[in-house]
């Protein structure tokens, strides 16, 4: 079967996704097409010659409105003849935009093509997609008729479920803050982060600024909790309520994209491929959980892919809640070392629709500088699914 490899992966720095963070001055157009034009400039590939953009975005609405990923491609200066095409899979629409593009390639339909996404919460919050109506409808209602629950409380009921205690989860989110600073500090992330010049004066901006290098497990113990509003207190009496804004990912801006090729346009490119494309799953779960998909994700795209956890150097499992890893990491086994490695969405930021490909750029560049084989990526989404990825550095 022909190959599909990832040629480059970048990303912007995160912002905080609210009026007066570093990106929120930047249309989310603009912000998306930073990434394009980098991924360009850094391999000296012509533009025209990508055939396809696929783009995950979940706040689809105002100014990330009318297909993005074209207006995007548009505003980057590419040619006029580059299409484009904007997906939403929940928090997962990079990391789908990722498996449709390398399917794409394996399938011959394309030679190359870029996936990535974008998302300015300071901009277009979440949640104003759906102008107040109900996304739902009577049908989904008489299936639940209790009703589905926000994703803060779906983490209570993770934590609750497997015994994750206030102290667990905050300690794993001051490792995440912790991991992220020892990164950036060291330059880690220099690889992956392209700059975004910002306001009249050009400045660059091109380090995280929701990382909280001070972070300790005492410092998050204060914080009150933020999901047990009266109506939840009384549909489950019986949760403690653990989940605060310390031990969840932060409103965030920011946009990432992946440059992918069949293996042999690569070569005859004279382009150095960084990873392929080993193997590929999407799953859905209990939706009122809803946060749980990865685990199941994560053993489908193992079995798919022939290997044990024990073989896989690096996964990466979306912080959107403390949670989700740790109860990810008590199904699934493995070393706590290899989780998150860098820091995850807890310090790096959640920025939904772009979050797939930052999540895979932060792990190719982990796996790259300490010359890790095989990595695992998966991400909970809305809804109750999950995407699971396999990659080889190469």
């Amino acid at each position: 079967m022909r190959q599909a490899v990832i040629v480059d992966i970048v990303r912007t720095a995160s912002g905080k996704g609210k009026p007066g963070g570093a990106l929120s001055g930047v249309h989310p157009v603009d912000l998306y097409a930073t990434v394009l034009r980098a991924l360009a400039e850094r391999n000296d590939l012509d533009p025209g010659r990508v055939e396809d953009v696929i783009t995950g975005c979940v706040g689809q609405a105002g100014q990330q409105a009318m297909n993005i990923g074209r207006n995007a491609v548009l505003a980057a200066g590419w040619p006029e003849s580059v299409p484009a095409t904007t997906i939403d899979r929940q928090c997962g629409s990079s990391q789908q935009a990722m498996h449709f593009a390398a399917q794409g390639v394996m399938a011959g339909a394309y030679d190359i093509v870029v996936a990535g996404g974008v998302e300015s919460m300071s901009r277009v919050p979440m949640g104003v997609s759906t102008i107040g109506q109900d996304p739902q409808g009577p049908g989904l209602a008489q299936r639940y008729p209790e009703g589905l629950v926000n994703q803060g409380v779906s983490a209570e009921l993770i934590a609750q479920k497997w015994g994750l205690s206030r102290e667990r989860l905050d300690e794993y989110s001051a490792r995440s803050h912790r991991l992220a600073a020892e990164t950036a500090e060291a330059g880690g992330f220099d690889h992956e982060i392209v700059p975004v010049t910002i306001g009249e004066d050009d400045r660059r901006f091109a380090a995280d600024e929701t990382i909280r290098a001070a972070t300790s497990p005492e410092s998050l113990t204060g914080l009150r909790t933020a999901f047990d509003v009266p109506e939840m207190r009384e549909r489950f009496p019986d949760l403690d309520w653990r989940i605060t804004a310390g031990n969840s990912s932060p409103l965030t801006d920011g946009a990432s994209a992946a440059l992918i090729m069949g293996e042999d346009v690569a070569a005859k490119l004279g382009l150095r491929p960084r990873a392929r494309f080993h193997a590929f799953a999407v799953a859905g779960d209990d939706p009122l959980l809803m946060l749980t998909a990865p685990i199941p994700a994560t053993r489908q795209v193992l079995a798919r892919a022939g290997l044990g956890i024990d073989a896989i150097d690096a996964y990466e499992v979306n912080e959107a809640f403390a949670p989700v890893p740790l109860a990810w990491l008590a199904e699934v086994g493995g070393d706590l070392d290899k989780l998150n490695p860098r820091g995850g969405a807890i310090a790096l930021g959640h920025p939904l629709g772009a979050s797939g490909t930052r999540l895979m750029a932060t792990m190719l560049n982990h796996l790259e500088a300490t010359g890790g084989r095989y990595g695992l990526q998966t991400m909970c989404e809305g809804g109750g699914m999950a995407n699971a990825t396999v990659i080889e550095r190469l």
